[in-house]
């Protein structure tokens, strides 16, 4: 199966660098204007169907690139949601630090429970769609998870995903596989997790 994990469009929080998780913030015109564009990018003879977390951002991205593409939206998953960051939703990403040491936010959705519950989301998806390539809407942070836990390494050492940046996997033989990451392929961005991995074990 062919699937690519796009990262929603920008919206009001993202501009104004507030940590956003679960909260359910619409697109503002920039997000809609930057599907409008990936959509222009994408190759409709490519890809099938399209689906989405279900919060609003991802949804409506979905609904933009599906209705610029000519494809159904054919789902939305809870699964797919990004990671609840508890109290620390709504405050500016750069306090984030000085007010939570070690990120250790009130009720915080626990950082190893993200990455399976995406799988989770793909494996559903891949069920409910078998054999279709499908673009699927979701979110920076649970995208970085996913790869993680589909490549063995750490989360925090993937790199930043932008808007509306694609991240293709694949399954086979029941096993997922990272292909890109952020339009990277994943050779070029393994170089530097497989670095990073290394230099937590020496400062071990």
């Amino acid at each position: 199966m062919r699937l690519a994990l796009i990262r929603h469009g920008q919206t009001d929080w993202n501009l104004n660098g507030l940590m956003q998780g679960r909260t359910d913030i619409p697109l503002n015109d920039t997000g809609r204007a930057q599907a409008e564009a990936a959509a222009a990018l994408l190759d409709a003879a490519e890809w099938d169907v399209v689906v989405s977390s279900t919060l609003g951002r991802a949804r409506e991205t979905a609904e933009l690139l599906a209705r610029r593409l000519g494809l159904p939206v054919a789902g939305a998953y809870d699964d797919l949601v990004e990671q609840d960051f508890g109290a620390a939703e709504g405050t500016l990403v750069a306090e984030i630090d000085a007010r939570w040491p070690g990120r250790a936010f009130p009720r915080k959705e626990a950082d190893e429970h993200v990455g399976p519950r995406g799988i989770r989301a793909l494996e559903r998806i891949a069920d409910e769609h078998a054999g279709a390539r499908v673009l699927a809407v979701a979110h920076g942070t649970l995208i970085r998870h996913v790869l993680a836990e589909m490549s063995g390494h750490d989360a925090r050492h993937y790199p930043r995903l932008d808007n509306l940046s694609v991240s293709e996997v694949r399954r086979t033989d029941a096993a997922w596989q990272v292909v890109t990451v952020g339009g990277r392929s994943f050779a070029e961005v393994r170089e530097a997790l497989d670095a990073a991995a290394d230099l937590v074990r020496l400062a071990g």
